[in-house]
């Protein structure tokens, strides 16, 4: 049976109520409109991080990435990054992982893969990499490239939950030529706004962990990033979607980019 706690707000429904989807609670919607308080464009950065995910996945696909392994996937929201990397390669194998029961109880929206693909779910946290990989072996070939996506994930492990050594672990299993995708909120834009959610969010029981363009890049130590490197997120090979309504309304405080393991 799937317990969901309507509680406290959880980011992964207050994403959802960013994008104007219906799996999210009144405490969710409370503490969404609270940060629009703070900054009215939250729900254009929601939609510009996912337009990165589409963007990056796309990539990878078209230059012959097959498998992908997504930690911190939220609740279903088309197009899923199953869709978008087997647009480009049917045979595209994904792995969807994340902890939230919500996301469990709609597990089935995100295996409607290809007749070629494969699409599984995982029910696991980031901070339990050895489970993430015992699942994910039943499915991927970790003797061939995999693409582990983190997006709008990392910025709610802090550092104090190991959050380098959790990537560095789940990166150790991937063989060269394997790829990091990140996307991560930032508080180097508007400083005193993002103080001020952090608390907010801090309060409701949410862990912001804000990191700075140099924090954030050394999730990549060690790997080749693709151009053109770490980016705003809608900055990363635009023309590789359409543009997000807004994107250029201010810098979306956020960054994003893709790295190749040698």
């Amino acid at each position: 049976m799937v317990e969901i706690d309507t509680g406290k707000p959880h980011p992964a429904r207050m994403y959802d109520w960013y994008l104007g989807g219906k799996d999210n609670y009144p405490v969710d919607e409370v503490m969404g409109r609270q940060m629009l308080t703070l900054d009215p464009r939250v729900p254009v950065m929601a939609r510009v991080n996912r337009a990165f995910m589409h963007r990056s996945t796309r990539w990878l696909a078209e230059h012959g990435v097959r498998q992908f392994l997504d930690i911190g996937t939220g609740i279903p929201t088309e197009p899923n990054l199953h869709q978008v990397a087997q647009r480009v390669a049917p045979d595209a194998r994904v792995v969807y992982c994340d902890n939230d029961p919500i996301v469990l109880a709609h597990a089935g929206a995100l295996l409607r893969g290809t007749d070629e693909g494969v699409t599984e779910y995982l029910q696991a946290d980031v901070r339990d990499p050895d489970a993430i990989i015992e699942g994910a072996r039943k499915i991927l070939d970790f003797g061939r490239p995999v693409a582990l996506s983190l997006v709008a994930l990392l910025h709610f492990v802090p550092d104090g939950d190991g959050a380098l050594e959790l990537v560095g672990r789940l990166l150790s299993e991937l063989p060269a030529g394997s790829y990091l995708v990140v996307s991560h909120a930032t508080a180097d834009f508007t400083p005193e706004e993002s103080a001020v959610a952090t608390e907010k969010l801090k309060a409701a029981g949410v862990t912001l962990a804000l990191r700075s363009r140099e924090e954030f890049s050394r999730f990549f130590d060690g790997l080749e990033l693709v151009e053109p490197g770490v980016e705003v997120p809608h900055r990363w090979h635009p023309e590789l979607g359409e543009p997000v309504p807004g994107q250029d309304d201010g810098v979306i405080p956020g960054y994003g980019a893709v790295g190749r393991k040698p």
